[in-house]
């Protein structure tokens, strides 16, 4: 066991969605899978599937720790750590409470971080590792209402760029995952997480344009170039099996249209895109 190399994959946030793709896809395939989530009853039935629930919560450093434990007692070091757990929070910065913002940073980027450090030291004993981050096509550019969502996608970008540069010697990759509109409830959780929001009248018809932004996204026109989360799936097992692995890969071609936009376009010009799509806050009407 000290010399052989673990593959075990280690994924964050199966209950639904990417996560759960990517569980079902991975063992269907011949790889070792801890599916985990919050509540183990919402992964129980990922064992028919061949995988392993696990009960991890990513804002809880005891589930953590005791979740890397049990993959590393049973096959020596976490393999490949699949950060996928995580959620968008919409509305005006103005309006979005505190307790929410510090709730989805520790989701989306505390959290990510601190599991990322309990399982590289594994990884560097046996050095071999992957370590994949699911950030966003909302991790290169902004859209208006979603600030404190971008801001964490942002900080993953980051800290996956920095870390990529300082594990890579322990044979450790780090790859980012950038996907555009996917077909999840994310964009039923994040509508009603700005209805919950209540506020000033003075953002009411920015909050009524960005909802109609966010389902036009999954279920207008836009939603032709949304995918399903199994394409991300496949994405990332093309990822934890390549001998090199790009640094980032960008799903969906709404995704690779606007991150280029965004690149193109000076911040004022993409400002002026944005009014096309959104009447700004108190604007003269």
């Amino acid at each position: 066991m000290a010399n052989a190399v673990s593959k075990a994959v280690l994924i964050t946030g199966c209950s639904t969605g990417i996560g759960r793709a990517t569980a079902e896809r991975l063992a269907r395939n011949g790889h070792t899978v801890y599916a985990s989530a919050r509540r183990l009853e919402a992964v129980a039935d990922l064992a028919q599937h061949g995988c392993t629930p696990l009960a991890l919560d990513v804002c809880d450093e005891s589930s953590m720790q005791a979740a890397v434990a049990e993959i590393e007692r049973a096959h020596g070091a976490v393999g490949v750590l699949i950060n996928n757990a995580g959620y968008g929070s919409e509305g005006p910065a103005e309006e979005v409470p505190m307790s929410e913002v510090r709730r989805q940073f520790e989701t989306n980027v505390f959290g990510l971080l601190r599991l990322t450090q309990l399982v590289l030291p594994g990884m560097r004993r046996q050095r071999w590792g992957k370590v994949v981050n699911l950030s966003s096509m909302g991790g290169r550019m902004t859209l208006p209402g979603g600030g404190i969502y971008h801001a964490t996608k942002y900080a993953v970008e980051a800290l996956s760029d920095a870390l990529r540069f300082e594990v890579r010697g322990f044979g450790v990759d780090v790859i980012i995952i950038e996907p555009g509109a996917i077909k999840t409830e994310f964009g039923n959780t994040a509508i009603a997480r700005v209805d919950a929001l209540g506020g000033s009248p003075d953002y009411a018809a920015f909050r009524d344009v960005l909802k109609q932004q966010i389902r036009g996204a999954y279920e207008g026109p836009m939603a032709a170039f949304a995918v399903g989360p199994e394409v991300v799936a496949k994405v990332i097992e093309t990822a934890i099996t390549a001998r090199r692995p790009r640094t980032r890969y960008v799903i969906t071609l709404g995704a690779r249209v606007l991150i280029g936009l965004r690149r193109l376009l000076p911040d004022r010009a993409f400002d002026a895109f944005l009014r096309t799509q959104f009447a700004p806050p108190g604007s003269a009407s």
